[in-house]
């Protein structure tokens, strides 16, 4: 078959975040299926792939965040006018104009129409929101879940015609958790995701609470932001939890009998994928990109909405269970065969 050479576009190259993860994911994928692929990045945290060229164009302050958007996205355009790359298909994972094609990896930030009108007093939103409708005049547009398709049908109807099928990330195999049974009074229950607010990591907190008064032994184990960070959220809880800090592996996974994930806003959920990957339950909110392929032999999808009764007491069904869940597959490899179809069909 032809080779498709592809530019990538994204800020920071390697797996130092769940988008960035995506990006060096799928670089690696298409290069071995022998795909030339060339990364541009304002640094590379990922170090030297064999079929990938990464070039740097310097790290820029975060903040503003709009502003570092836009230099990033003027820098991104000068060095293609200085270095031209015909044949190449350009695809983007950031807020840039100069793309064939956009993966949208998060809630649209047009859902803050929905909090009220006096967050639109800011240039900081309209530069946002600019940025935003800029980067979706891509000819096509990958969202990375369903949940996010239906979202950019909503609040950008013209962007509808332009919207691929989704291309959900993929899962690398990992360690996986031993069947056993949990103690009728303990068990451990995991919550993972540095974004801890976003993600539902107070919600969590109060779910176990009230789960211990049934299960005093339980445990809560968070994997992700500083303890420091979240020391507060456990200030009246004496004992029962482990603050981890960030983990660069999968060896967690194993450890948990449940990964509790009640996200506020989650455009996929990889760490649900991995949990699931490692057949450990999952308990997750309705918010999450992910829930329409968590069957019941997986795990529990619940509204957000719901009392934190009713999450202790799918927490305890999930806990009870006897039987393991069936392991998650879906290969890197898989991620970059849908990205063929859409680069070929790109290039009509």
């Amino acid at each position: 078959m032809t080779p498709l050479p592809t530019l990538q576009i994204v800020r920071r190259y390697g797996p130092v975040g769940g988008m960035e993860r995506y990006v060096w994911e799928l670089a690696g994928a298409l290069a071995a299926l022998g795909h030339p692929v060339t990364v541009l990045c304002e640094r590379n945290h990922g170090g030297e792939r064999r079929g990938i060229t990464v070039h740097e164009l310097g790290e820029i302050a975060q903040r503003p965040r709009w502003i570092s958007l836009l230099r990033f996205s003027r820098r991104v355009a000068r060095w293609l006018r200085a270095h031209p790359q015909p044949g190449v298909l350009i695809h983007s994972h950031e807020r840039v104009d100069v793309q064939q094609l956009t993966t949208f990896h998060g809630p649209p930030f047009a859902t803050i129409f929905e909090r009220g009108w006096w967050r639109l007093l800011s240039l900081r939103v309209w530069m946002q929101l600019w940025l935003e409708r800029r980067e979706l005049r891509a000819p096509a547009v990958v969202p990375n879940s369903r949940f996010i398709g239906d979202q950019l049908r909503h609040y950008y109807p013209e962007t509808a015609a332009r919207l691929t099928l989704p291309v959900p990330p993929g899962v690398t195999p990992g360690p996986v958790r031993e069947a056993r049974s949990v103690p009728a009074a303990g068990g451990v229950i995991g919550f993972v995701g540095k974004e801890w607010r976003r993600k539902g990591l107070d919600k969590a907190v109060a779910i176990v609470a009230e789960l211990r008064r049934q299960r005093p032994q339980l445990e809560l184990w968070v994997v992700g932001p500083a303890p420091a960070e979240i020391e507060a959220l456990f200030a009246e809880w004496n004992g029962g939890y482990r603050l981890l800090g960030w983990a660069k592996d999968f060896s967690v996974y194993p450890q948990l009998d449940l990964l509790l994930h009640p996200a506020r806003a989650e455009p996929y959920g990889m760490v649900i994928a991995e949990a699931m990957a490692a057949q450990v339950p999952v308990l997750v909110s309705d918010r999450c990109g992910i829930a329409t392929d968590i069957g019941d032999d997986a795990g529990t999808v619940l509204a957000l909405e719901a009392p934190v009764t009713d999450w202790a007491t799918a927490c305890e069904h999930q806990l009870a269970r006897d039987v393991p869940p069936p392991a998650f597959e879906r290969s890197w490899l898989q991620v970059a065969q849908e990205y063929e179809r859409i680069y070929r069909a790109l290039r009509g």
